[in-house]
């Protein structure tokens, strides 16, 4: 989205379950700093996968996937970099590979980011389920079993209807705050486009690699405007500011009481703002160079 009248221009790096459209509603409340850029990278989105040129989707190629992005988009222009969740992860990561693009950023923000798989909040049973259930599926056997069978339409709305039952209703947010049965239809009709149109091998082996995570080991030159939510569900806040710290020039912590992890799937521009605090629009809105 090109800049209404700002010279600030920000990239945004979303998080897993993701594509582009998911995030327009987000895209557009930004737009009012400044120029708004937002790129699918491999495996998600629609995007082609690594595998397609013979590359695995490790954290490194991602990062230096995003690098070049960076390189090319951006040039000798400055930029704030803002990443939510696994995109966050990605973030650290190019930075660290690339450390000669923190000259460039002019305002880091995390959005529920992390840096260390010791971050999760998960019982012990649950953290272990999903990382090697994630592991299983990394496959290309069994990752090919996701995309031409079980994510197909019919069997996910299957198992929609089944965990609403179940648990959706009760602890899924992006499921539980919708206003009504139409909107609930709608958010579930997102959903499983989004499980659709993301690479199935991509989406398993970086679940893996947010399980093993450590990137304590090298220090970033930057300080990281961290947006934490109050009653998420995902990650520990003491302990991922511990191991930002580890990380960062400096780590400054804004908190958010917001019902969910991110915006929903559908979230508009007004449905975008109570997740960006006003410490972060003062930031926003202040003259760049």
């Amino acid at each position: 989205m090109p800049p209404l009248g700002k010279k600030r221009e920000i990239l945004f790096i979303y998080g897993h379950h993701s594509s582009l459209e998911r995030w327009f509603g987000v895209a557009q409340y930004f737009n009012k700093y400044g120029g708004v850029t937002i790129p699918d990278l491999p495996g998600f989105g629609g995007m082609d996968p690594l595998y397609k040129i013979g590359k695995r989707p490790t954290l490194d190629e991602m990062a230096d996937y995003l690098a070049a992005f960076i390189k090319l988009r951006f040039k000798r222009q400055k930029f704030t970099l803002v990443g939510l969740s696994l995109g966050f992860m990605i973030i650290i990561r190019t930075l660290q590979k690339y450390p000669e693009l923190a000259g460039k950023v002019d305002m880091l923000v995390s959005f529920a980011g992390f840096s260390h798989h010791d971050d999760f909040r998960f019982s012990r049973r649950t953290f272990l389920m999903w990382r090697w259930g994630s592991s299983f599926f990394s496959h290309y056997l069994s990752a090919a079993f996701l995309k031409h069978v079980a994510f197909k339409r019919p069997f996910i709305l299957a198992g929609y209807a089944v965990a609403e039952k179940v648990f959706i209703s009760d602890v899924h947010s992006k499921i539980r705050s919708a206003n009504d049965k139409e909107e609930r239809k709608k958010r579930i009709d997102f959903e499983v486009r989004l499980w659709q149109c993301n690479d199935p091998q991509t989406y398993a082996s970086m679940a893996v690699t947010m399980f093993t995570l450590d990137l304590t080991g090298e220090h970033v030159d930057l300080p990281v405007h961290h947006i934490a939510v109050d009653t998420d569900r995902y990650f520990d806040a003491v302990r991922v500011e511990a191991h930002m710290r580890m990380i960062f020039k400096d780590f400054r912590p804004i908190s958010i009481d917001v019902p969910a992890h991110a915006p929903s799937v559908l979230a508009t521009a007004e449905d975008t703002e109570p997740f960006v605090p006003p410490a972060l629009r003062r930031l926003l809105n202040r003259k760049t160079s």
